[in-house]
């Protein structure tokens, strides 16, 4: 089983493609993570802004077969967190992690997902927005738009658009990042201090491929509106559990594995970048950020230029992969490209600086250690990266 066959793309080459002569260019830091642009609402020249839009993806099929199931639309609200941490931890690998205004989009078809779920989802931003607080992160709700567009969408479909401003001097350029640094990755497993519960570490990427190899052929008969009918039936919904099942191994149930709601690193960052030590210039040390989410370990491949990342000391692989790739039989190679696979939050900086982003990390509960290396291409002008895996060394790149 594979991504591309189930209609989704980790790399979407389609729409790099189709993008690629828009003439958009690459904002003032064209090696950040995401595009930053002039202030044109002040024109003050020392400030910037960011505007991001990203969402939950088809995590809310399976909140939706969950609340199918149990009844329980309180399940949606794990859905709007996922909706606004792809977003805003995307704005805070540029080292812009204080205030987020943010607007939500929901899409929904009407005969089959009503105003209880609207309701959950809205108090889910609130719930995130609450728990954001007391780190010293706003996140400002402007409300949004719920459209009925059942001939377009054959659930629901939960999106956010999130605004952020800050000072250009502030912001992290992932083009810095050099040979020499270390790769330092923040687990998305276990129980942050900031989260009410225990993290399966699935966030919202390659949900497409998870649900269809791991959830039973059975859900797609009883609700046919979470299947494409242009996928391959002999692929869909292949896999033999329930969503009640235990996970193997874990004390979580098969949809708390699948519906742990995308952990948020802002609190964690904005203690990095924004702590007590005013001795260091930040961007003198952390070169850059990366948000571990399409395109899975491979996402640096998009920053730096003649670099040659090797991680060689991943987090052990989390039970939730190991059953996706059990159930689907799934090729290491194509694992490591969909999902974070351990890791969702990694850091390039200089070796001395590596122990206190860890130190950083686990003072809010989470793991953190030294995953990897940067080292120069051996391909000139282009991005090359090195994966230790249990199948053996894989690479990516040209």
């Amino acid at each position: 089983m594979d991504y591309q066959s189930l209609g989704a793309s980790s790399q979407k080459e389609d729409v790099h493609a189709a993008i690629k002569d828009s003439g958009s260019g690459g904002g003032l830091f064209p090696g950040a993570f995401c595009k930053v642009i002039p202030d044109m609402l002040t024109g003050d020249d020392e400030s910037c802004l960011i505007f991001h839009a990203d969402g939950a993806g088809t995590k809310s099929i399976i909140a939706y077969l969950r609340w199918r199931e149990s009844g329980d639309p309180a399940v949606f609200q794990g859905i709007s967190q996922d909706a606004l941490v792809m977003n805003i931890d995307d704005i805070a690998c540029t080292g812009l992690v204080d205030s987020f205004i943010v607007s939500n989009t929901i899409g929904r078809n009407k005969f089959l997902v009503d105003a209880n779920v609207i309701a959950a989802v809205i108090r889910g931003y609130e719930t995130m927005a609450a728990m954001l607080e007391p780190h010293g992160i706003h996140v400002h709700s402007c409300g949004g738009e719920t459209a009925d567009v059942g001939d377009l969408v054959r659930t629901i479909i939960i999106d956010s658009t999130v605004m952020s401003r800050g000072k250009r001097s502030d912001i992290i350029d992932a083009s810095n990042v050099v040979p020499g640094d270390v790769m330092v990755g923040l687990s998305s497993t276990g129980q942050a201090s900031y989260e009410p519960m225990a993290n399966s570490g699935i966030s919202s990427n390659g949900i497409t491929l998870a649900r269809h190899a791991v959830l039973e052929h059975g859900y797609a008969e009883t609700y046919p509106e979470i299947l494409d009918p242009h996928v391959d039936a002999s692929m869909a919904y292949q896999g033999r559990f329930h969503l009640d099942d235990p996970l193997p191994g874990e004390d979580m149930t098969i949809a708390d594995a699948l519906l742990s709601p995308t952990r948020t690193y802002t609190p964690i960052l904005k203690r990095l970048l924004y702590g007590d030590d005013a001795s260091t210039r930040i961007q003198d040390v952390v070169h850059g950020i990366i948000h571990v989410t399409g395109g899975g370990q491979t996402k640096c491949l998009n920053f730096g230029k003649g670099i040659r990342y090797v991680k060689d000391d991943l987090f052990e692989t989390p039970r939730v992969f190991r059953l996706i790739k059990e159930e689907g039989n799934v090729e290491w190679e194509e694992m490591y490209r969909v999902f974070n696979m351990g890791h969702r939050m990694e850091i390039a900086c200089t070796p001395d600086f590596a122990p206190k982003v860890i130190a950083a990390s686990k003072s809010f509960g989470v793991e953190a250690k030294v995953i990897g290396r940067v080292e120069e291409s051996t391909n000139p002008g282009k991005n090359e990266l090195v994966i230790s895996s249990p199948a053996g060394e894989i690479s990516y790149g040209p």
